[in-house]
């Protein structure tokens, strides 16, 4: 069942104002304090957006590409939608296509979260499986082809598809959750990056607002957006797929921003995980793999502050629900048998928030 009725202009009006309303109902979400030493004189938030409607920070995305593709009079109606994603950007996608009463494909790689797929489909969308996350372009460019539909793209259009000047997005959002707080210009911003789209707006929005805010990317092993960004070469390629969902790319992708970037921190597999149970433990906060890759590399951040003698405030991101990974992150055999050993790093981020020196 359609949510709109109408046709024509008509119809891509209604569309509009069913994103927009959607956005008044989600747009604010809950900004966390993780808890450390006072005596460190530091504060650590982590911005909730797995309480987004279908509990993940690309809810934001989704409902921006979406709309980017409606104002560029590229989706009409009955417009078949097809995305390339590893899940989340998917699973907020086919939420959005029910709401608009248009079809919806992800290609997804093999190997995707039981628990994503099943969202996609819950919401009404098909999943189109390929070997390799780098089948996903091509596959998803081909099917937007032969059905006569729109290919949303989010590799090349997040960064762009975002308004970073403000208009309630993620960054505009947390800079006034913040207002209030002892520290209301965040020293830091950590966050990790699948399309790039995440840093761009943020990075764009500290220059824009003057802040003396400093943004940086948290990557996961096997992901190509660090060494490239290291060796300032955005044709740099691994050809291999992020084990950390959501997250890291066997290519820089077009949305990623090398610019607004100060610093970024390469993250083992191992470590997202180790810090993503550890979150869970200190806080009740279960979330997945990319908020794990997050908060490692702002422990990292946090203990160079400490080395410097600084205070200030540092923010990263919950990006989605842990529960969408119960049968494989937290799930011991599932570690296992995929040769990961976290308890070293377990040990080392206890010994950071035990003592703030970094031995991870």
């Amino acid at each position: 069942m359609t949510d709109v009725t109408f046709s024509g202009a008509d119809w891509s009006r209604e569309a509009i104002a069913l994103l927009d309303a959607d956005a008044n109902r989600s747009a604010d979400t809950h900004l966390h304090v993780f808890p450390l030493p006072a005596q460190w004189g530091i504060e650590l938030y982590l911005k909730d957006e797995s309480v987004h409607p279908t509990g993940s920070l690309k809810h934001r995305l989704a409902r921006s590409l979406i709309l980017y593709g409606l104002v560029n009079g590229h989706i009409s109606e009955g417009t078949t939608l097809v995305e390339a994603s590893s899940g989340s950007t998917a699973v907020s996608e086919a939420y959005f296509a029910r709401m608009l009463g248009l079809p919806f494909i992800a290609v997804v790689p093999h190997g995707t979260s039981a628990e994503k797929v099943e969202l996609i489909e819950f919401y009404g969308g098909r999943c189109h499986f390929v070997d390799g996350p780098s089948a996903v372009y091509a596959s998803a460019r081909e099917l937007a082809a032969s059905t006569g539909g729109y290919y949303l793209d989010q590799f090349s259009y997040a960064e762009r598809a975002t308004d970073w000047r403000g208009n309630n997005n993620i960054a505009e959002s947390v800079f006034n959750q913040m207002s209030a707080e002892r520290h209301s210009i965040p020293s830091w911003i950590v966050v990790s990056a699948g399309t790039g789209g995440t840093s761009a707006t943020f990075g764009r929005y500290v220059r824009y607002r003057r802040h003396a805010t400093r943004i940086a990317v948290a990557d996961p092993e096997n992901s190509a957006f660090y060494e490239g960004w290291r060796r300032r070469d955005m044709s740099y390629r691994t050809g291999i797929g992020s084990r950390i969902e959501g997250i890291g790319r066997p290519v820089v992708e077009p949305s990623f921003v090398p610019g607004v970037i100060d610093e970024m921190f390469q993250v083992p597999d191992a470590g997202s995980i180790a810090a993503m149970r550890l979150l869970r433990a200190r806080t009740r906060h279960w979330a997945g793999g990319s908020t794990g890759t997050n908060l490692y590399a702002a422990f990292q951040v946090i203990a160079r502050m400490l080395e410097r003698g600084e205070q200030g405030s540092v923010i990263t991101l919950i990006c989605d629900k842990g529960e969408r990974y119960q049968n494989t992150y937290y799930d011991d055999a599932w570690l296992v048998a995929n040769g990961l050993d976290i308890h070293g790093h377990t040990v080392a981020l206890e010994h950071f928030l035990d003592s703030g020196s970094w031995s991870g």
